[in-house]
């Protein structure tokens, strides 16, 4: 039996059409009975900070990290060597329920009993609104995937809940460099404690990180590749949630 992943690597791509508020070209595919999307090189956007052509690259890189740690928040990602606009990466499909079950932005006493507020601002109207999201031990999870991965992208939009009530989470080609560029919304454990469980899957990455891991570092500069290590060992060093850095914008724009 073929595996999706050889599926997605090399079965006939048919164009549906593109998603139009992503920042690349992104586009929306069918691949023999399911959809998929479809993010060639060519269509990447040129970033002053990220080397050009690099950013399919990145999401694969994320998938095998998520893939390592056991939590399965990244959809499956693998590289498409020929597709109709050229190389680039290819993803599983998610169908999505409503956008707003785990993070949004609500007037401030409207925010959901439990969840954690990120950030309390105005809207045009001079109204209290507040950034939220929801608190659950899957969302600390991604949150510390974020900082291992340094995704300098953690939009609310790219996070999904299935109609399973699982959570997937899409958009990881602006990650892994080797500064600090940590922008998130989910910030809402920032400097408290690690869980013992979430711990103790650091320290299992960090083992087998330990050596080239090639189904990530071939897609990573040396430096890239070094630093991911390195964001592993702080947190376990420090055993806490990152806190916002004081030199980069610390939410991304929009938020959704």
């Amino acid at each position: 039996m073929t595996s999706l992943a050889t599926t997605l690597e090399e079965a006939d791509l048919l164009v549906e059409g593109r998603l139009v508020d992503a920042s690349n070209a992104t586009l929306l595919c069918t691949v023999e009975d399911r959809r998929c999307v479809y993010k060639p090189v060519a269509g990447e956007r040129p970033l002053w900070d990220f080397p050009s052509g690099s950013l399919a690259g990145r999401e694969i890189a994320a998938f095998e990290v998520d893939r390592l740690l056991g939590w399965n928040f990244i959809p499956l990602t693998v590289w498409r060597a020929e597709g109709p606009a050229g190389p680039g990466m290819v993803q599983e499909w998610c169908e999505a329920s409503t956008i707003g079950d785990l993070v949004n932005v609500t007037p401030r006493d409207e925010v959901p009993i439990g969840w954690r507020v990120v950030v309390e601002a105005q809207d045009p109207s001079g109204s209290a609104v507040a950034l939220a999201h929801a608190d659950t031990p899957a969302l600390q999870r991604l949150s510390v995937l974020d900082a291992v991965i340094n995704n300098a992208d953690r939009k609310g939009g790219h996070i999904l809940m299935l109609p399973d009530g699982s959570i997937r989470a899409v958009d990881h080609g602006v990650a892994f460099h080797s500064e600090n560029k940590l922008r998130t919304v989910l910030w809402g454990w920032a400097g408290e404690a690690l869980p013992t469980d979430l711990a103790r899957e650091l320290r299992s990455l960090r083992d087998l990180l330990t050596g080239d891991v090639p189904r990530i570092d071939r897609w990573l500069s040396e430096d890239e590749s070094r630093a991911l290590r390195r964001r592993v060992a702080a947190l376990l060093d420090s055993h806490h949630f990152p806190e916002p850095s004081e030199e980069w914008p610390a939410i991304p724009w929009p938020v959704f």
